[in-house]
């Protein structure tokens, strides 16, 4: 007995300096990685992949066939080119619906078949009561993300607007003294002629969570792994005999049994593959079967659950064999805190900094998420994020297994063993 009052730790300036910095680090890494990735999505935006259809037929107009879609259509690139902010892709409307069906488009504009007929139709004579408007059709795609859709309809609406205003311009200037036979309303109208509607592109269904239901899921998979391993890791610790297991104010401690780190690690990790089928299974039972979220191929959601699961918690344990106590902070930094912002759920990549957006190549969260995704929205299609999870999450276990083991094995090399807690005051105690 030191006689010490324990309280007097509080003066030892080691103590409240290590914990500073770490606490202090922590916070500052979380407050850059979270604030910092979505403080202005609409000035980091670039590329941002936005649909541009012109299915309009043209109609006959003065003496000449016209086509008012493909003016629309080429003045939107030409008004863009000198920006990158939006990737306005020409397609046609089966390869639109497509892309949208595959998460690739965040949204588009669509110019439709009668867009002329019923532009020029506004500058007849003969034109009584109230005129027709003719549309554009501005198409989102919440599946893809719900502050993506949201940009690409802002964008696309004031596409839309200043093509509707460009058109009215070059109807006025053609139109000359007959538009003073018109009626008003149809005078008006021409300075502005088309009307923007907006639709749904890629309908989902009522318990999809406004398309977050997929980042939502993977979160919960790739969180479980994370908090299974420290819990596995602690338990294999028990059962081993290295440390104690405090269960309330009881405290219970078994037999060392001598392992090695490379042992330790192998014996976590196969404990983390078998519970990664129950935790699997009860995650989907209660996302779909509790909750009634909305979902199509079970057995491959299952199968994709349990996997990511096993990899994610895998990859835990891996950091938490080679960094030991510290690892706990890097498992959070790096399944959580460089994760999060950088899934591709809330924020899209295109609209995030350059930093977070190479995090995003290999972030496990943004993996798991576009393969929940295809499988949840996209029927399941391979190339709309389901073969990359799957490629991404082998690829993950590889890298886990050759530096978990690797380093581990490097450590019993070089005789850097585990010490029994218990043995280390016996030690100090004993005599010269």
């Amino acid at each position: 007995m030191s006689g010490i009052h324990p309280f007097r730790v509080l003066r030892a300036k080691p103590l409240w300096i290590a914990n500073g910095a770490i606490t202090g680090v922590l916070a500052l890494l979380f407050t850059v990685f979270y604030v910092g990735a979505n403080i202005d999505p609409v000035d980091h935006m670039k590329n941002l992949p936005v649909g541009l259809v012109n299915a309009d037929k043209g109609a006959a107009a003065g003496g000449k066939q016209v086509n008012l879609g493909a003016g629309i259509t080429e003045s939107i690139k030409k008004s863009t080119a000198s920006g990158d902010k939006i990737d306005w892709k020409v397609m046609d409307e089966k390869e639109m619906k497509e892309e949208l069906g595959k998460g690739k488009l965040y949204g588009a504009l669509v110019v439709p078949a009668d867009f002329t007929s019923a532009t020029t139709a506004l500058t007849g004579a003969a034109t009584t009561g109230t005129p027709t408007r003719p549309t554009l059709t501005v198409l989102t795609n919440q599946s893809a993300g719900s502050v993506g859709s949201s940009l690409a309809r802002t964008a696309t609406t004031q596409a839309a607007e200043s093509a509707s205003l460009q058109v009215g311009k070059e109807l006025t200037s053609q139109g000359g003294t007959g538009q003073a036979k018109l009626p008003t309303a149809a005078r008006v109208l021409l300075a502005d002629p088309a009307a923007v509607t907006v639709k749904d592109g890629h309908p989902l269904g009522s318990h999809s969570g406004l398309g977050l239901t997929a980042f939502y899921y993977a979160l919960v998979l790739v969180v479980c792994g994370m908090l299974s391993a420290n819990v596995i890791s602690g338990q294999v610790d028990h059962a081993l005999g290295y440390t104690h297991n405090d269960m309330g104010p009881l405290r219970l401690h078994r037999p060392l049994i001598r392992a090695t780190r490379v042992q330790t690690l192998a014996i976590s990790s196969t404990l983390m593959a078998g519970l990664s089928l129950l935790m699997g299974s009860l995650v989907m039972v209660g996302a779909v079967g509790l909750m009634g979220m909305h979902a199509a191929h079970l057995p491959l959601l299952w199968l994709y659950s349990v996997c990511a699961i096993a990899v994610s918690g895998i990859g835990a344990l891996t950091l938490l064999a080679v960094f030991g106590t510290p690892g706990m902070l890097v498992v959070t930094l790096v399944f959580i805190g460089m994760a999060v912002p950088t899934a591709n759920a809330t924020t899209p990549l295109q609209a995030l900094p350059g930093f977070y957006r190479f995090l995003a190549e290999f972030e496990p969260l943004r993996q798991i998420t576009g393969g929940i995704r295809s499988i949840l929205y996209y029927d399941a299609q391979a190339d709309a994020g389901l073969t990359r999870g799957w490629v991404m999450m082998a690829v993950g276990l590889a890298a886990a297994a050759l530096f978990g083991f690797g380093m581990t094995s490097w450590y019993d090399r070089k005789g850097l063993h585990r010490v029994p807690t218990e043995t280390e005051p016996e030690k100090a105690a004993a005599p010269a």
